[in-house]
């Protein structure tokens, strides 16, 4: 294979594994990329021996086909690499069968099972096979520090024990990081078999069965008015579907495309207390996205007060848990209207960057508050959702006022 031979595969800039095969279709080796066109194509550098060694020289001259699968995130591309090595034993992954170094993820067969990270070898061991069945086992993992950050992601959206949180001394420590479960009754009990399901779909790669039950939990709780329960369930649909890995592969960067951000902008809009409205606007494909805004009559205020506003609108947005989560919140204002959005995120366990539009006394941006990774890569679509909330804002308070004037001129 020549390097003039990627064209036709149209290799994407997406996470996912690629396969190298010779002419009898037998795969060779497998690999993981954070960016599949950049490295397939690094193995076709004129300094490939210096960087890969003599042995992916020789995989490279008798690969006559590639194949290859894109996945969601970096943690799903290195799951689905080591279930396709197990699977099928490239000869080049230098994966021996009768090699115990690597590790594997043990799920044991308890009535409140484990999740352990362990090496092949002491899988083997008669004291371990005495002491605890095994239910299910992935791997091989041949990088320790990337299945480790791996299970810290997984364990994050689904709370799990260890050989550490079971010790009497460290079970209230773990819990009360949202590390482990709290199995104080039979129903917490039943919902962390729920997770280590969840857990199990997770690492065979089948997250989309995950989705949909979780959102098919979701609505039914909203639709029994269990909104404490739908949220929690939101948070994890959420986490699923954002998963922050950008510590699994150090040597490739990891950003998420534009074409899959979602920017909410808020605004209030009144004239001295009354008629007060606030809005969310929406931005996605860098362009707004109209179907998605909403208006807000404020209930809670009937004198001027901005961020008691802002907090009553938002608290009222986040009630709605058929609509998306955003990757960036812009609100209009500054250091008050931004502190109050982020305390309202961590109440609810939320992760999102939040930053403010500070105005000049014309009512112009003069600024923007928050991450300079954000603030300088999103600018455009920062002021523009901001430009559509104040617009928005504007147009839902005048219609207001002038229906409040009509009915007071009837009377």
């Amino acid at each position: 294979m020549q390097k003039q031979d990627l064209e036709k595969y149209n290799l994407p800039d997406s996470s996912g594994v690629y396969l190298f095969k010779n002419n009898h279709g037998d795969i060779l080796y497998v690999g993981k990329a954070t960016n599949l066109r950049d490295r397939v194509r690094s193995y076709f550098s004129h300094d490939l021996v210096a960087q890969r060694g003599k042995r992916l020289v020789d995989m490279i001259a008798k690969s006559t086909d590639l194949s290859f699968e894109t996945t969601d995130s970096v943690l799903e591309a290195l799951l689905l690499e080591a279930r396709l090595i197990e699977k099928h034993q490239p000869p080049y992954n230098a994966l021996g069968k009768d090699n115990k170094s690597f590790y594997y993820i043990v799920i044991t067969k308890e009535d409140l099972p484990q999740v352990l990270l362990m090496r092949g070898r002491d899988l083997e061991k008669k004291e371990f096979k005495k002491e605890i069945a095994v239910k299910k086992k992935f791997g091989p993992f041949p990088y320790g520090n990337q299945i480790k950050q791996a299970l810290r992601i997984i364990r994050k959206i689904f709370p799990f024990n260890d050989a550490s949180s079971i010790k009497k001394d460290q079970k209230e420590f773990y819990k009360q990081l949202g590390l482990a479960p709290d199995l104080s009754n039979s129903e917490f009990q039943k919902k962390y078999s729920e997770h280590i399901e969840n857990i199990i779909l997770f690492l065979s790669g089948n997250k989309k069965k995950i989705v949909k039950v979780l959102e098919n939990s979701m609505m039914q709780k909203a639709k029994d008015l269990r909104f404490e329960e739908a949220n929690a369930i939101k948070r994890q649909l959420f986490s699923l579907k954002h998963i922050h890995d950008v510590s699994l592969i150090k040597e490739d960067s990891i950003e998420k495309r534009l074409s899959s951000f979602r920017i909410e902008g808020y605004d209030i809009a009144h004239i001295s207390g009354s008629h007060m409205v606030g809005v969310m606007t929406v931005i996605e494909h860098g362009e707004p996205e109209k179907k998605e805004y909403r208006k807000f009559i404020i209930r809670g205020f009937t004198s001027s007060n901005d961020v008691g506003a802002l907090e009553e609108v938002f608290r009222r947005r986040l009630g709605h848990v058929e609509w998306s989560f955003p990757e960036l919140i812009v609100v209009d204002g500054a250091l008050p209207q931004k502190n109050c959005i982020q305390r309202i995120l961590r109440e609810h366990g939320l992760s999102i960057p939040v930053v403010s539009v500070v105005k000049n006394e014309k009512h112009k941006p003069k600024g923007i508050l928050g991450l300079k990774k954000f603030t300088e890569k999103y600018k455009k679509e920062i002021i523009l959702v901001n430009d559509e909330a104040h617009r928005f804002a504007i147009g839902f308070h005048r219609k207001k006022r002038g229906q409040s004037l009509k009915n007071n001129f009837q009377q």
